[in-house]
């Protein structure tokens, strides 16, 4: 498995929207590049907080360059399942030479139905097989893993997989050894992202919070054994949910601080 860092790694470096920014020069897809590359990281996975539809065909070309002179795979991220942006993204996907294109299945009005899904990966899956690039869908608190399944198994394309993400589900009250133990045999793209979960100090009720990985309860190590036992190659991007410092400032030098310590648990797994 090839381990890698996104643009949800970095997210406040990125940029978060309504806080104020000031304080940073906000990261680019070149930055998550060299860093990657720094990190001897194999991918960069570029998503909806750092949107490519808004690049020329010269951008796009310089940031496929800057990827391979380094040697790293990109892959990207949508939010919008509608044909029309699944499309267009995989004209991005050929521009950047990636093989992935991660999508949530949601659209401006919200979360899609199962045949509102249906009908948007049946116009546009044939076009991905054509071109060797595969859909990742990724679970969320948008529909729960019984209805992502009922997706996969009526679309019935060698094109189209599940990316796992390791605390999405706790939004549609699913925990995750359930949803690692469902979508596992359909993973083709692993978003790890650890976390604890803590009674509030007034001890009326809990919080989910994230924290550096192979540091919380996400049982990474039994994650890429069950994965690995399926058969599965998938990469492994790491995503953090680090908690806001007070400034912008103080939660990027935090985030920073997070990702380095992940990143040499991950490669301590054998992750390169």
């Amino acid at each position: 498995m090839k381990l890698g860092i996104g643009s949800y790694t970095l997210t406040w470096a990125v940029g978060v929207p309504g806080y104020d920014n000031g304080a940073i020069t906000p990261h680019t897809s070149f930055d998550l590049i060299d860093r990657a590359a720094a990190e001897g990281l194999s991918v960069v996975q570029i998503c909806d907080n750092m949107p490519l539809t808004d690049r020329s065909d010269g951008e796009l070309a310089a940031i496929a360059g800057a990827a391979r002179a380094v040697g790293v795979t990109l892959e990207i991220g949508t939010r919008h399942a509608t044909a029309a942006n699944l499309l267009r993204h995989l004209e991005i996907a050929g521009a950047l030479d990636a093989k992935l294109v991660r999508t949530l299945l949601v659209n401006d009005a919200g979360e899609l139905t199962v045949e509102e899904s249906l009908q948007a990966l049946r116009a546009v899956l044939p076009a991905y097989g054509r071109a060797g690039v595969r859909l990742a869908i990724e679970n969320h608190e948008s529909l729960p893993v019984a209805a992502l399944l009922q997706v996969l198994e009526r679309a019935d394309s060698p094109a189209l997989g599940i990316c796992l993400d390791t605390v999405n589900s706790f939004g549609a009250l699913e925990d995750p050894a359930r949803v690692i133990a469902a979508l596992a045999p359909h993973t083709i793209n692993l978003h790890v992202k650890d976390f604890v979960i803590e009674r509030l100090d007034h001890r009326m009720g809990f919080q989910i919070r994230g924290c550096p990985a192979g540091s919380g309860r996400l049982d990474v190590p039994g994650l890429l054994a069950t994965l690995r036992g399926f058969g599965h190659d998938p990469s492994v991007i790491l995503e953090q949910w680090t908690p806001y410092q007070g400034t912008v400032a103080a939660t990027v030098a935090l985030e920073r601080r997070w990702a380095d310590e992940s990143v040499a648990y991950l490669k301590g797994l054998g992750l390169l």
